[in-house]
């Protein structure tokens, strides 16, 4: 039979085994709280780099693709200045040779010459019997004196009657400007011949051809243009 001292040490021993055992399992508890809380301490820490990483990655590209479109913008901006420039230089050359056109009746006889030759040349495009020809009312009596010679060369070189041609006197082409800031319709010389049905219409008007001849050289005319402004 177990005195009081020998319960007394059973209980103290039973105590300490408890108190013992309590701390083995606060102490197992605090390390896996702290294993967990580093765990979970890590994963915030990659989840907001990863965050950052594709905010900066988002940014990145923002700042690339606003980067291409002000390149864009700015290559944009240099080729409409170079296309003005062109047109500028392109317009200046053709007034300057529009201007040069309005010279060419002031030569009377080279003039009477070139208004024969357009008028055969009209006649041997519209291959007519008869046709309506059209000047400017300045021109009248240089296109009468020339009438005949141009209507028989015309049928000598087509091997055919020479065409009834009709000078249009109702409607004249437009004279030359009055002034060189005139924004008028004007006409540098030439004429304008029709079928007498109106059908086939021939313009042969120097700023006609000037417009023609212009146009098939334009390309070339852009391209060394595209090569001085480039230099």
């Amino acid at each position: 039979m177990m005195n009081d001292a020998d319960v007394s040490r059973q209980i103290q021993q039973m105590a300490r085994f408890i108190r013992q055992e309590a701390e083995e399992k606060a102490n197992e508890i605090s390390v896996s709280a702290e294993e967990e809380f580093n765990i979970e301490k890590l994963q915030i820490l990659e989840a907001e780099k990863k965050r950052i990483r594709q905010e900066f990655e988002r940014k990145t590209k923002q700042v690339d693709i606003r980067r291409k479109i002000e390149y864009s913008m700015q290559l944009n901006a240099s080729r409409i200045k170079v296309l003005q420039a062109q047109d500028d230089i392109v317009n200046s050359m053709k007034e300057s040779a529009s201007k040069q056109l309005l010279r060419v009746s002031n030569n009377k006889k080279e003039y009477k010459k070139l208004l024969k030759d357009l008028i055969v040349q009209s006649l041997i495009r519209l291959k007519e019997p008869a046709v309506l020809l059209r000047c400017r009312e300045v021109d009248r009596k240089i296109v009468e004196s020339v009438l005949e010679d141009a209507s028989r060369l015309y049928a000598e070189k087509t091997k055919v009657h020479a065409p009834v041609v009709t000078i249009d006197t109702t409607v004249y082409l437009p004279p030359p400007p009055k002034s060189s800031d005139s924004h008028d319709p004007f006409c540098s010389g030439g004429v304008v011949m029709a079928s007498k049905d109106g059908k086939i219409v021939f313009e042969n008007t120097l700023d006609a051809r000037l417009d023609v001849a212009f146009g098939k050289k334009l390309p070339e005319i852009r391209k060394q243009l595209l090569g001085k402004l480039g230099a």
